[in-house]
């Protein structure tokens, strides 16, 4: 753990020093920045400033700016520690100092959120349940929005109920990239759009407002689910077989698993053997 910083010369901190950690300061500008505060501090008990104002509009404005900032960028609008920030937002503290007060009331809500800032992922939930429906696998939508598998996987099954506004920015633009664009015809394909359509996901044409959360989708009738081991026939993994095809091609153009053609060839050889 790092040390504390000092305070620079000329504030108040400095001059007052910190029982048991620091001396005070006796500099000329740390003695003209204790004099002038002292002076403040007594101008405003005569005028019938206290030093501590109630915490509640403060909170009230917290919780204004929160919508649109991090306790990050907070701290750095109003020059104040995210502890401070926070334990004010919660309601630890019921009073604070009148500069605090200050400080807080004079930051001004941004009209857009900043990139770290955690939105409901509602949309980019759809965007990718979307893309996966039409047969985009999870890898290849996390590459094109720059984001791990995992946390796309997660995401697209709900398991992230909030997401960065930035990554939601860029699933955004990698939605309107693929939703009308073909994936290519593969096993994965196949196999993510058989996990979509057996878990109820819907594609791209079916959303009116993807973003809204009380549109529905509209679909006429429901997909149901392929089975690889409806679409693989024994004889035909064994032709295929015969003609030198490997598990992973003969996968490839069944649009099944390799497990599934292994499966099929062993059932090929017992016929063949009976």
């Amino acid at each position: 753990m790092s040390p504390r910083p000092i305070p620079p010369h000329g504030t108040y901190a400095r001059a007052n020093g910190s029982p048991g950690y620091r001396k005070a300061c006796k500099c000329q500008p740390c003695l003209v920045a204790r004099r002038r505060h002292d002076k403040r501090w007594k101008v405003n008990r005569d005028l019938g400033k206290p030093a501590s104002v109630d915490a509640a509009p403060a909170r009230q404005h917290l919780a204004l700016l929160r919508e649109t900032h991090t306790w990050r960028s907070l701290a750095t609008a109003t020059g104040l520690a995210e502890s401070n920030l926070y334990y004010i937002a919660n309601g630890a503290r019921a009073t604070i100092h009148r500069d605090t007060h200050h400080s807080i009331l004079a930051v001004q809500p941004k009209t857009t959120p900043v990139n770290t800032l955690h939105i409901d992922a509602l949309g980019s939930r759809r965007r990718l349940q979307a893309l996966m429906t039409i047969g985009h696998s999870v890898r290849s939508i996390a590459r094109e929005c720059r984001i791990a598998k995992d946390r796309a996987h997660d995401i697209a099954l709900g398991l992230q109920p909030t997401v960065r506004s930035d990554v939601a920015e860029r699933i955004k633009a990698a939605y309107m990239r693929l939703a009308f664009r073909p994936a290519p015809a593969n096993k994965h394909t196949n196999r993510t759009r058989n996990l979509a359509a057996s878990r109820g996901f819907h594609g791209p044409l079916a959303w009116e407002d993807i973003d809204d959360p009380e549109c529905q989708p509209e679909t006429d009738t429901a997909v149901a689910p392929r089975r690889f081991k409806a679409v693989v026939d024994p004889d035909r993994v064994a032709r295929l077989t015969l003609l030198g095809r490997t598990n992973e091609q003969i996968a490839a153009e069944l649009g099944c698993h390799e497990r599934t053609v292994s499966r099929a060839r062993r059932r090929a050889e017992m016929q063949q053997a009976a």
